[in-house]
């Protein structure tokens, strides 16, 4: 349960009358009741306001749940008068004068207890409106009534205003009616569904002042009104505690499944994921056997030979590895790192060009795939293959990278993609894709990062990256134990 369902409870046990207890020496609702329309016929009758179109009696089908025998239940304009503003049109708008709220105006109040205005309108206009139809008084309770209705403010002070009509309602408290309790029905989920109840079958939401008069308020006798309110207003800071304390736990529950992946990755990196076994030999073994199946392929004239990378310096280096590992540069393990190909896509063709937005989740969606036109001499070298490592060097996925696992057309990949080759039998796909997942390739690739309005990285950063390489039977182990633990991660999500 969040803040807001802790809130919502509170507030519906008190207009069921369950917050606090009944007590008999504060007299009944009826003879509150009584006395509001006494002090109206009054009023009525001294042409202070106007009598009212009376309406239809509460019958038994509209009462929604029981209340206390002291109670009573009420419609709201048998205890307020429910009105709207005159009319303002937007010619009548102006910089300065007397501040003018829209229904934005209101909710930025509610929510902030301040407001920044830009409209306003002139004191004689405001006077003239005060005249014919009353202006905003204390204790008036304005609401919304359009787009986000149902919104509710008790109207503090005496510094005048005025309001938009339609737009927002007002509860004249003609009577003296303690506003903080119908605040806090109007709060309550019984009044919320009420407020919203039909409200959605037009296009834009609306509370109009037919239902608003109509509404059913459930009414306490005055004293229980004011304990009532003092209860709430005594448990609400502790709601706020538990506000943030569950805030803190949400942010923790989301975060955990993310950090505990992330530690699994850093401790595979370091060489803490599983065991060193002697028998499967050392990295250094496995970086030499790579290094002159290079020279060979070069020798041959199968792949170009790549300017020298600097040698790795202690002071490069973030962390010990086990002495059976090795520290290499990501160029001194790949055969290639190739940029992709830039062809407009098409609707039909022989060959795909899969491009950034078609990797969802670790996956081609291949259905999405556009094709190309590439000359059949460009083929070969834009032609993807299993075991294929593509990188995203631009826009908001830069970093991203994506294990070909299998390819079931023939496709080449776009432009804004790299694309890095290796013999998959002396390392492992899935070793090098984890790494690329890991904080130790995040944090490299940040600090080459070119920083400019779209952050962008390239093959040459790619290829001075730094990897911790196990010998090549540990690292298919290190892989094994990841996807052992990683479900458990994806567990704690849920």
């Amino acid at each position: 349960m969040n803040a807001q369902d802790l809130k919502n409870s509170i507030l519906q046990l008190a207009v069921q009358g369950k917050l606090v207890e009944q007590r008999a020496e504060e007299g009944t609702a009826r003879e509150l009741i009584e006395q509001i329309k006494l002090e109206r016929e009054q009023l009525i009758k001294d042409k202070k306001i106007k009598k009212s179109k009376p309406l239809p009696e509460i019958t038994e089908d509209e009462i929604p749940f029981e209340i206390p025998e002291s109670w009573e239940w009420v419609r709201v304009n048998d205890i307020f008068n429910v009105k709207s503003a005159m009319r303002i049109h937007q010619t009548d708008w102006q910089s300065s004068g007397i501040p003018f709220f829209r229904g934005r105006e209101l909710v930025q109040l509610i929510k902030t207890g301040n407001v920044d205005f830009d409209i306003y309108i002139s004191k004689e206009l405001y006077e003239k409106n005060k005249e014919k139809g009353g202006v905003p008084r204390k204790n008036d309770i304005l609401v919304t009534a359009v787009g986000t209705i149902g919104k509710s403010y008790i109207v503090k002070g005496t510094k005048p205003f005025y309001y938009k009509d339609a737009y927002i309602l007002c509860f004249e408290n003609i009577v003296n009616i303690y506003p903080e309790y119908i605040k806090y029905c109007l709060d309550s989920p019984y009044m919320q569904n009420e407020i919203h109840r039909d409200s959605m079958a037009t296009t834009v939401a609306q509370l109009t002042i037919i239902k608003a008069k109509e509404m059913l308020v459930p009414f306490p006798p005055l004293e229980e009104q004011h304990r009532i309110v003092a209860k709430i207003e005594e448990i609400l800071p502790y709601i706020d505690q538990y506000d943030k304390a569950y805030t803190k736990l949400e942010t923790f529950n989301k975060k955990f499944p993310e950090d505990m992946k992330k530690s699994i990755l850093q401790m595979a990196m370091q060489g803490k994921l599983v065991e060193q076994r002697a028998e499967e030999g050392t990295a250094d073994e496995l970086y030499e056997q790579i290094v002159a199946e290079k020279a060979q392929l070069i020798k041959d004239g199968k792949i170009k030979k790549e300017k020298l990378l600097p040698e790795i310096t202690e002071d490069e280096i973030p962390f010990e590895i086990p002495s059976s590992w090795r520290w290499v540069r990501w160029g001194e393990l790949s055969f290639s790192i190739q940029y992709g190909y830039n062809a407009p896509a098409l609707s039909e063709g022989h060959y795909r060009m899969v491009r950034i937005s078609d990797i969802q989740d670790n996956k081609v969606l291949w259905e999405t795939v556009p094709y190309c036109k590439i000359e059949d001499k460009e083929v070969a070298t834009y032609l993807l293959e299993k075991n294929d490592i593509l990188f995203a060097r631009t826009g908001g996925t830069v970093g991203k990278s994506f294990l070909v696992k299998d390819v079931p057309y023939e496709a080449v990949y776009a432009g804004y993609l790299i694309r890095t080759r290796y013999n998959s039998e002396r390392l492992a796909p899935e070793y090098l894709k984890f790494f690329m997942e890991s904080q130790l390739y995040w944090q490299q690739l940040r600090n080459g990062t070119i920083a400019t309005a779209q952050p962008n990285c390239n093959g040459q950063t790619l290829a001075k990256m730094m990897i911790p390489i196990p010998p090549f039977e540990e690292q298919k182990r290190i892989v094994a134990k990841i996807e052992e633990l990683l479900p458990y991660c994806d567990q704690l999500i849920k």
